[in-house]
């Protein structure tokens, strides 16, 4: 697919707060880069700066090259949904049909990394971030998909957020959540940002030497599909348009896209693309700041 101008001048609506600086590139326009999909999520920047996503329902995964654009990279993945690279950069995964994490390495084969919780199984893991020292912590919200089994229904009592350890072990480290699911975590493995996006709010925590949580603190007043960072430390949330807080909880700049945004990473090889999965299109925005993620 080629990256097709919109025709319009930057849909995008600033806040009051916008004047606190602009993050977005001069000039800057916001592109499609694909579309015709059934519903994007789960982007991921590899580390060439190429960024791969998911049409969840349609099974598929998509690479996103800043040159070439979109082409299909894998169908039959075990219908993932977030995913992330982690340092050996391979492609860890939600596989939300069978309720596991995995990866696909270099070749596009699968391997499973952990299955279950307590004797159970998962929900169905959705989103993810790999912590500097390998852990992958992920949430595990439920949301009934057509493509699942019959009878089958939500195996935890709870709706969480999870930790495995680079050892394997795995713990609960939220529990009180409505809906979990965006995630993303600081470069330095200290902090943790939670959206519970049912309950319309992002939590930020410390995160522990055991990799447990604490210090629960509000921190915006959005639920999120999927989120990022830019290396300023600034928030990028997904909830009808993307949402841009500073590391203190301050409102920087709302950016507004022709469909409602589900999930957002920054790709290219200078990591200052923008990289937003909107439902049936995948957007791109030129930024002055570039992600760390």
């Amino acid at each position: 697919m080629k990256i097709l101008s919109i025709a319009f001048f930057l849909l995008i609506s600033f806040t009051a707060f916008s004047q606190k600086g602009n993050i977005i590139a001069k000039n800057a326009e916001i592109e499609k880069a694909g579309t015709g999909f059934a519903f994007t999520e789960g982007p991921a920047v590899a580390p060439d700066g190429k960024v791969y996503f998911t049409d969840q329902p349609n099974d598929r995964i998509y690479v996103w090259d800043e040159k070439d654009g979109v082409s299909l990279w894998l169908e039959g993945t075990r219908r993932s949904n977030g995913m992330y690279f982690n340092s050996k950069g391979q492609l860890v995964t939600c596989a939300d049909l069978y309720n596991q994490l995995g990866y696909f390495d270099e070749n596009k084969e699968f391997h499973l990394i952990h299955e279950g919780y307590n004797g159970k199984l998962l929900n169905a893991p959705n989103d993810l971030w790999i912590a500097p020292n390998g852990g992958i912590y992920f949430s595990d919200p439920y949301y009934h998909r057509k493509w699942w089994k019959e009878g089958r229904t939500q195996e935890q009592d709870v709706k969480g957020v999870y930790y495995l350890n680079p050892e394997g072990k795995i713990t609960r480290v939220i529990d009180d959540f409505v809906q979990p699911n965006g995630l993303i975590g600081t470069p330095d493995g200290n902090t943790l940002y939670a959206a519970d996006i049912n309950d319309k709010k992002i939590w930020k925590y410390d995160i522990q030497s055991d990799g447990t949580l604490a210090n629960k603190t509000f921190f915006a007043p959005h639920g999120s599909d999927g989120m990022t960072l830019d290396n300023k430390g600034n928030v990028y949330l997904t909830s009808k348009k993307v949402w841009v807080y500073s590391p203190k909880g301050e409102l920087v700049q709302g950016i507004e896209f022709p469909e409602s945004p589900a999930n957002i990473c920054f790709g290219g090889k200078k990591r200052k693309t923008l990289f937003v999965t909107a439902r049936t299109s995948v957007y791109t925005l030129k930024m002055k700041v570039k992600g760390v993620d």
